[in-house]
Order: C-alpha cells, then sequence, then structure tokens
C-alpha cells in the first residue's frame, strides 16, 4: 500500500531527506510505523516568486521501495529475422534496442564516426573551422543528441513509452534523477559514454552497427522497398528499414525524391542564438536569491506572437557554450549545450520563429525542398559576411533592435569566433523584423533581459527538418513505400532525445507487430 503526498521544500532542505520523510509521514497524517519506506517521485523547481521553492511528490510505502538494477532485457533472437536502421542517433539507437527486445536482430548503418573517433573531428572543427561532412556535431555515433546537452523533458508522452526510454539511459549509466526532475539533462560530457554502452550492449545481444557506412540508393520495385546501397557498392535485401538519418541529412531528402518516394513541405523555425551571462538570468529567474549551492543554474523559456508568426526560446542551455554545428563547408550553424554540471559562465538558447512553407519565397505547394532552400540561403549569406570560415556574424541585443552594427563585442564562448555584422542586413525581413519585436516583448517579461551586454549568433537554423516523410498513423509505414519505415526527427516525427527515442521504439514495434500479423 502506498500514500502519496505533494508540498514546498527551500532549496536548502530539498536534500534532507530525513527531513523530507517527517513532513511527508506530517502530510499525510501517518505514522513512520505505519509507513517506514519512501521515495521521492517527482521534483520541480517553483520560482514564479519569491522564495524560490522545490516541489515534490513523495510515495510514502508500508514495504520497502526497491529499483531494479535492469532495464533492457533483450530476448533471444530469432532466425532470418533483420530490421535494417539508417542513423545511430537516439531514434535509430532505441529502435535497435526495441528490436532486441523483440528477439529481432538490428543491423543500423551510421555515416559517420564512433564517439571517440568522432571528437577528432569536432576539435579540428572547433579550433580550425574544418567541417567533416561526414562527422561533425550532427553526424556521428548518437547523432545530434550526444553532443546537444541531453535535454530530456519532452512533451509527447501520448506518442509512446516516454518512462521506458528514460528507464533505459538509466540501464547504461545516466543518473536516477532523470527519472526523478521535472526537466531532467545528462550533460554532454556524459552522454558520450553511456552512448558507448549502448553500442557495446547491441553487440553484445547480437546486433550490428557499422560506422562510416552512408546509405546511398534505394531500391524500389511496385511501390515496395527491395533493397538498399550503402557506400554506393555494397547492396543489401531489406524486408524492413527504419529511417532514422536526422534533420540534417539533406542528401537523403534528396534520394527518396530521386527514387519516388513521396516527401513534403512542412513547418519550421529559424532564428538565432542568444548569449547573455549565466549570472543575470539566475538574478532574474530566482529574484536575486540564487544560491549556487541549492539551486541549479537557472533557465528560462519565452514565447510571444508577432503579426501571427510564433517566436519562441528554443533548447536553452544554462551553464554552456554555443557550438558550430555546420554539416558542408559554405555555410555556419549554431546550436548550444551544457555540461552535467552548467557550470560556465555563459547561457544561451535558440530564440526561432516559426514559418509555413507558403510563408517562403517562391512558395509553390508540389516543391517539397522550398524550406530546405531557405535554410541554405540563411545559412550560406551568414557563412559570406562572417569571412567565409565558421565564425559567424554577431551583434549586441539591442543594437540588433535598434538596426545598429556593434561597434565592438565582448567576449562569447561561440569558440570559432564572431564578427561584427548588422543582422538585420543578412538575415531574411521576415525574421529580423519578428525578433526585435519579440525581443522587447522578452524584456518586459524578464526585467533585464533585454540588454546589449547579450550578444546575438546567427543562425539558428537547424531547430527541426523542413520537410516530412509522411506515412500511415496506425502501421508507421511510408503511405506508398512498403517496407519503409521513416522515423524521428528528419522524418518529421520527433523534436528531440527522448521523443526521437521513443519514435524509433515505436518503429521497431510496429515492424514485429507487421510481421507477426502477416505471418498468422
Amino acid at each position: 500500500m502506498e500514500n502519496t503526498v505533494q508540498f514546498y521544500v527551500l532549496p536548502e532542505e530539498v536534500d534532507d531527506l530525513e527531513l523530507i520523510y517527517q513532513r511527508s509521514l506530517a502530510q499525510a497524517k501517518v505514522s513512520s510505523s505505519e509507513f517506514p519506506h519512501f521515495h521521492i517521485r517527482k521534483r520541480s523547481i517553483d520560482a514564479r516568486k519569491k522564495p524560490v521553492k522545490y516541489l515534490l511528490q513523495v510515495v510514502l510505502s508500508k514495504t520497502e521501495i526497491t529499483h531494479p538494477s535492469q532495464y533492457f532485457f533483450p530476448e533471444k533472437l530469432e532466425e532470418n529475422k533483420t530490421i535494417i536502421i539508417i542513423g545511430a542517433g537516439p531514434a535509430g539507437l532505441w529502435a535497435a534496442l526495441q528490436a532486441l527486445e523483440s528477439g529481432v536482430k538490428p543491423l543500423l548503418f551510421e555515416r559517420g564516426k564512433d564517439v571517440r573517433s568522432r571528437r577528432r573531428d569536432l576539435a579540428e572543427l572547433n579550433k580550425k573551422g574544418i567541417v567533416n561532412p561526414e562527422s561533425n556535431y550532427c553526424f556521428g555515433e548518437g547523432g545530434a543528441g550526444t553532443y546537444s546537452d541531453g535535454k530530456l523533458y519532452t512533451r509527447s508522452k501520448k506518442r509512446g513509452n516516454v518512462k521506458k526510454a528514460m528507464e533505459w539511459l538509466v540501464h547504461f549509466g545516466a543518473d536516477r534523477d532523470i527519472l526523478v526532475d521535472a526537466h531532467p539533462h545528462i550533460g554532454t560530457n556524459k552522454l558520450p559514454q553511456i552512448i558507448t554502452k549502448i553500442r557495446e550492449t547491441i553487440i553484445e545481444a547480437g546486433g550490428e552497427i557499422h560506422f562510416e557506412h552512408k546509405l546511398t540508393d534505394l531500391h524500389i520495385e511496385n511501390n515496395t522497398l527491395k533493397s538498399i546501397t550503402v557506400n554506393e557498392t555494397k547492396t543489401i535485401l531489406c524486408d524492413a528499414l527504419i529511417l532514422a538519418t536526422g534533420h540534417s541529412a539533406r542528401d537523403i531528402y534528396t534520394l527518396l525524391h530521386k527514387r519516388g518516394v513521396h516527401i513534403e513541405a512542412k513547418g519550421f523555425a529559424l532564428g538565432v542564438r542568444v548569449e547573455h551571462q549565466q549570472a543575470l538570468i539566475d538574478k532574474i529567474q530566482y529574484h536575486g536569491e540564487y544560491s549556487g549551492a541549492h539551486l541549479p543554474p537557472a533557465s528560462y523559456g519565452l514565447v510571444t506572437q508577432v503579426e501571427g508568426k510564433g517566436v519562441y526560446s528554443f533548447c536553452m542551455c544554462p551553464g554552456g557554450i554555443i557550438a558550430p554545428c555546420a554539416t558542408s563547408q559554405g555555410e555556419v550553424v549554431t546550436n548550444g549545450w551544457s555540461p552535467s554540471k552548467r557550470n560556465n559562465p555563459y547561457s544561451n538558447s535558440g530564440i526561432v520563429v516559426s514559418l509555413l512553407p507558403e510563408d517562403l519565397p517562391n512558395y509553390d505547394k508540389n516543391d517539397p525542398f522550398v524550406g530546405l532552400r531557405f535554410q541554405q540561403s540563411v545559412e550560406q549569406k551568414c557563412w559570406d559576411v562572417a569571412g567565409k570560415n565558421q565564425q559567424v556574424p554577431a551583434q549586441r541585443l539591442i543594437d540588433f533592435v535598434e538596426n545598429k552594427l556593434s561597434k565592438d563585442l565582448p567576449k562569447s564562448s561561440y569558440q570559432p569566433g564572431i564578427v561584427s555584422v548588422n543582422l538585420n542586413e543578412v538575415l531574411p525581413p521576415i525574421i529580423s523584423n519578428a525578433l526585435r519585436k519579440a525581443f522587447k516583448d522578452f524584456g518586459k517579461k524578464m526585467k533585464g533581459y533585454y540588454t546589449n551586454d547579450a550578444v546575438i549568433h546567427a543562425p539558428e537554423s537547424r531547430t527541426s527538418s523542413p520537410i516530412s516523410i509522411p506515412r500511415n498513423r496506425q502501421t508507421l509505414e511510408h503511405v506508398t513505400i512498403k517496407g519503409l519505415f521513416p522515423s524521428g526527427e528528419g522524418a518529421g516525427y520527433a523534436g528531440g532525445i527522448i521523443s526521437a527515442a521513443v519514435d524509433g521504439m515505436n518503429c521497431a514495434q510496429a515492424i514485429v507487430t507487421k510481421w507477426k500479423n502477416n505471418s498468422c
């Protein structure tokens, strides 16, 4: 028998388990002899007003509460059953894990490198501005998720088993706190070890993972996928393919279109990444009460409407850095991440404008690439004005709003460097006009946010894919091509690590269910 209670504690009390236990008993009006055991089920920060508090949900129990030591249970593999997976990001890896729990062998191909080898290419990108188009912040083991901060909060709980996806992370090395915190976070420094453990487990359980293996062709007959070609030379027969290539694999969209696979333009968002001093964000969000010993570096979420367009914060990184996320030469792209302690002096967040295909120049309802070309044009123009390297154009926040070139720029966490540019002359008017008005509004919502000490970096252009690969809602199979299961962010069905992981799991399970139904 259990008794669940909910109450607030002060930040300095959140680690005092005896105090929490006694307060839980008092709240439930029961004794310790009746409920000798307890655990914290949920923990969140309430900073809406002074004093800042933690809201706890505590479960009292008559019997000892134990946590399982294992969350992943692979089955004995069936003979002659293989799911081919393209992409080793969250969707692809979790699809492989789900396949193994269903007794089916996953055969996974990833165009990029393993985590350790990938680090060398990231060092070249950060220090020398050299982009390896097959190994970067977007491509490689773990996908963009490996170096994306490890934020695990998702609103997509109706789409699948979020709890299971999170428990698998704990199984492979994440702290159990991610199952408790309202906005869980792992940290970029810890994710590579977790991803490595997932890979090792997949192989030990009978799956295969091949790095530096790029999908280069699809062979389709009578609207049925028959085989694929990898690295232009290796052909593999294919009954079921989970396509989990992420939102930056633009060549895959071209390949699909070339082979007659229906794809569609969809809405996406594009804007900039703004960087403040973390101490300022702490002061604003915690009403001047911030104490590093008891409260984490503060985050924020902002949203407004400008002439019918949504403008909002995206992937906010407390105590983080801004990273270069281009996937080819001739473009610049920014993104952000934080280490587990979130202890860097800066905070950063994407501030982006929602766009529909019909908002864009040269819109044609029959053209699936209109959004992708718009993305590319912004990334390439930013490359040109910043010196045709991985430096990015930047501007102080108020200078941007007032349409003035910044005479100088403060230090930035963006390692390749920043160049003073009037971004109003670089960004499309539909973006710059909306951002200028939004920043003023955000300054009213967060007193102190609107400051010329904040620096805008451009562009933040890879929030999501501007193309979707439509599939059947029930079977998750492509609407016209049998055997093809589009998955994750690149297909338009996810927006982060956990939602992508869940979608990958769903696709693997859909394939297994299809096979079982056909064998009945």
